[in-house]
């Protein structure tokens, strides 16, 4: 008989596996560099959303890339710790990444909407999702709509990862997808009752509250953080 795998190290342990998950999703990275480029918090700036786009207007495209980079970055973080031996705790690893990033506990629940830390996740679960996001969010953003190449992409991932990397793909697909798609539809404002169908409708195909880019100036969500 093999040996008896040992304990964990208590830095892989669950508990402190998710949390710094979460803890290295939360860190707003697009938001510091705002302030330290430009002294503006982007919470303040078109749409409110913590993202790459906002970043870019306000600081120019170094800024975006050295912060996009580290918000890539950061939601390695708990998938790697959680290591592909335990496939369950690195999928909700995954999630509590992009969910810090989306809901940070360092800028009052605010942030982005997960594409960056999403490929950073996958990229550490299941590679072959990192490149279904980049070529989504390409692909979005020459059509000029970049959040329905993002959508696409994420209608992709669960079917795509689990035949490249089974029942783990698929796992880790679901725990970015579910805080993306629920930051999407969460949104940045209260929704009269009257307007819930279509406005859910338009924040699900195009991540803003309306139909036309014209009627929400600065909204185009999707295409950063």
């Amino acid at each position: 008989m093999g040996e008896r795998p040992g304990p964990q190290p208590w830095w892989r342990r669950p508990p402190c596996v998710l949390a710094a998950a979460y803890v290295a999703g939360a860190i707003p990275f697009s938001n510091l560099m705002a302030k330290q480029r430009s002294g503006v918090d982007l919470r303040t700036v078109g749409s409110g959303t913590v993202s790459g786009t906002s970043l870019y207007e306000v600081a120019g495209f170094g800024a975006l890339a050295l912060a996009g980079i580290c918000d890539v970055v950061k939601g390695a973080v708990g998938p790697v710790l959680a290591g592909r031996d335990r496939p369950a705790l690195q999928a909700v690893a995954c999630a509590a990444a992009v969910a810090g990033h989306n809901w940070s506990l360092f800028l009052g629940g605010a942030g982005g909407r997960g594409i960056s830390p999403a490929i950073g996740a996958l990229g550490a679960a299941a590679p072959a999702g990192s490149a279904i996001l980049l070529g989504g969010m390409t692909v979005g953003r020459l059509g000029g709509e970049t959040a329905l190449g993002s959508l696409a992409a994420d209608a992709l991932l669960v079917p795509v990862l689990a035949r490249t990397d089974g029942r783990r793909g698929a796992m880790a697909a679901a725990g970015v997808v579910a805080p993306m798609l629920a930051k999407r539809l969460a949104g940045n404002a209260t929704v009269p009752p009257d307007d819930r169908p279509r406005t859910y409708f338009n924040r699900l195909l195009f991540d803003r509250d309306s139909a036309t880019k014209e009627n929400e100036a600065g909204e185009d969500l999707a295409s950063g953080g």
